[in-house]
């Protein structure tokens, strides 16, 4: 009979056992081992970790900022100089220099009051006829109205004559020293300015009916009479007459208002 020890058919089990025992050992030794290795490596990651977020997590870090201008060297510049402010005057009002003797002095004759020979308003020409000058301002104007020149000072009367269309109309321009004077002329006037025939002018306006005008301006009063060269009477539905008249008044006005603005420029020019 066979003894108790292993047959030569059977395997050897203690051997096997032992072996069994051996390699679990070594499987355990392994995951140990590798167990050790992911555990450190795990604490690794976290001292890692905790490294990074002492860094980020401690004291707070100055962020970058554009940096300031730098000082200049040397000293400051002075400050720009200051200069007064100049307000040019107002323009002188060219009413206020033929509103005054003492202001209005250019030189006052028919020729600088109505230079020329002819002369055109719009498209309706005029020829200039006869002029005059006197101081003695009644003789140049009809009894009424002489007397108002008279009383309120007239100092000279200049006339001029002017034609077109077959009608004349003359201008009288009355002098004063003031503006206040000429206004009052104004207001009182009555009767008209004497007509002033010549240089090529028949009489005119002499006891008929004609058209007349008073007006003034600064310390000028100014009137016309104006009627047909043929000696008619002007009837109530006249046009020629009127528009002579209108003319010839723009035409003055424009001539004493340039008087003032002469002397305007003039003053401004010796400020």
């Amino acid at each position: 009979m066979p003894g108790t020890g292993a047959g030569a058919g059977e395997p050897d089990w203690s051997a096997l056992a032992e072996e069994n025992e051996a390699g679990a050992r070594k499987r355990r030794t392994l995951l140990m081992v590798c167990g050790g290795v992911l555990a450190a490596g795990a604490i690794a990651g976290i001292v890692a970790t905790a490294v990074v977020a002492s860094k980020t997590d401690g004291k707070p870090k100055a962020k970058p900022s554009a940096s300031a201008p730098a000082d200049l060297p040397g000293a400051s510049l002075p400050p720009d100089p200051e200069f007064p402010t100049v307000t040019p005057p107002p323009p002188a009002d060219p009413l206020e220099f033929i509103s005054s003797a003492a202001k209005d002095t250019a030189p006052l004759t028919p020729e600088t009051l109505f230079p020329g020979r002819k002369l055109t308003l719009g498209d309706r020409p005029y020829a200039k006829g006869a002029t005059s000058s006197t101081g003695s301002c009644a003789s140049a104007a009809s009894g009424t109205l002489g007397a108002v020149l008279a009383n309120n000072g007239c100092k000279q009367v200049l006339r001029a004559t002017y034609t077109a269309n077959g009608t004349a109309v003359t201008i009288g321009v009355a002098v004063f020293d003031s503006a206040a004077d000429a206004q009052k002329v104004k207001a009182q006037a009555k009767g008209n300015i004497q007509s002033l025939p010549g240089g090529g002018v028949p009489t005119f306006c002499r006891a008929v009916a004609c058209r007349l005008t008073t007006n003034a301006v600064g310390r000028y009063a100014y009137f016309t009479v104006s009627g047909y060269t043929d000696g008619q009477a002007v009837p109530a539905s006249d046009t020629r007459a009127r528009q002579t008249a209108a003319d010839i008044n723009t035409f003055t006005f424009n001539r004493i208002v340039q008087r003032g603005r002469d002397a305007a420029a003039a003053d401004a020019g010796t400020g």
